[in-house]
């Protein structure tokens, strides 16, 4: 990690955090109120909290189908969105400056959609991202800060083959706001079988659970469940900042993979027998992901720092 350095000072930082009151957020940060820093990593159990996240919506008037599928770029504008007003890093592209806005403000909120947009291109949008190309925007957008002298990082964990994905959570997360992807579910061809249908991109902003565990609690600044989503002008406003109460469980189980057709060679390849492949994914349960056809299954996420 970029911070090993700084461990004294994260140890005393997180002393004074333990015994700081609850205040109310900056309102440029946005922060839902009440946030308190959480840094523990010692012993069997974890609680890491990031305070200092936007929850920037992606139904936006601007973009392509209204943001339908822009939970990635918004998911990341609020990873970047720590990293300036928290951190003070210079963030952003030419002369926009993720620092110098508030997505909470009205004046600021077609701004904040350009933002989107431009880290939807820089992640080589094709009607949705992947967590790759995601990666790549935080690289573009990142850019003025390593111009300035900060150094950067990123990676992305995979719950396959993963011995401690939850103590994953609780060590990236400490450095930063991580980007979570998780699959959509439905029942495949064969009995205790399940097929991807699509997926999700949200901002992890809060985990606690137990190092080796099976299940962790999480809070997410999720881009798409906007408390307003569908109500009044809501495509062309900002709504209240949240952070929605999740709870992920490991789970084991037989993924069914449909073939899929070659556009290069003559053949129909989707006509072909799909495959099967035994996974470990992490079921995601809450009140707001409630679904009476498919199951919500993580399957990794991308992490971030950066220190100067």
């Amino acid at each position: 990690m970029i911070r090993n350095a700084l461990i004294a000072a994260a140890a005393t930082a997180t002393i004074a955090t333990a015994f700081a009151p609850m205040a109310t957020a900056d309102t440029v940060i946005g922060t839902p109120a009440p946030c308190v820093t959480a840094s523990d990593l010692v012993g069997p159990d974890f609680n890491v909290r990031k305070c200092g996240v936007s929850d920037v919506d992606q139904f936006r008037t601007g973009l392509e189908s209204n943001g339908n599928a822009y939970c990635g770029p918004a998911s990341l504008y609020n990873v970047l969105h720590y990293w300036a007003h928290v951190k003070g890093a210079p963030i952003g592209w030419g002369p926009v400056k993720v620092g110098y806005l508030d997505p909470m403000k009205q004046v600021d909120y077609n701004m904040v959609t350009g933002s989107i947009s431009r880290i939807g291109t820089d992640a080589s949008y094709d009607g949705g991202t992947s967590l790759t190309n995601l990666r790549t925007a935080w690289d573009k957008a990142t850019q003025p800060a390593r111009d300035a002298g900060w150094q950067t990082s990123r990676g992305r964990v995979s719950t396959i083959d993963n011995p401690d994905f939850a103590g994953d959570v609780a060590r990236k997360l400490n450095e930063g706001p991580l980007q979570l992807v998780y699959g959509r579910y439905k029942n495949g061809p064969l009995n205790d079988t399940l097929q991807r249908t699509g997926g999700h991109i949200v901002t992890v902003v809060s985990a606690t659970g137990s190092f080796g565990g099976n299940t962790i609690k999480l809070k997410l600044a999720d881009p798409g469940r906007a408390g307003d989503h569908n109500q009044g002008d809501y495509l062309n406003t900002q709504s209240a900042y949240e952070a929605l109460d999740v709870t992920l469980t490991k789970r084991h189980f037989l993924q069914y993979s449909p073939a899929v057709d070659d556009e290069n060679t003559t053949e129909d390849e989707s006509l072909e027998p799909g495959t099967y492949t035994w996974v470990d994914r992490w079921e995601l349960t809450g009140p707001r992901y409630l679904s009476d056809t498919t199951r919500q299954m993580v399957e990794g996420f991308n992490w971030f720092d950066m220190a100067k």
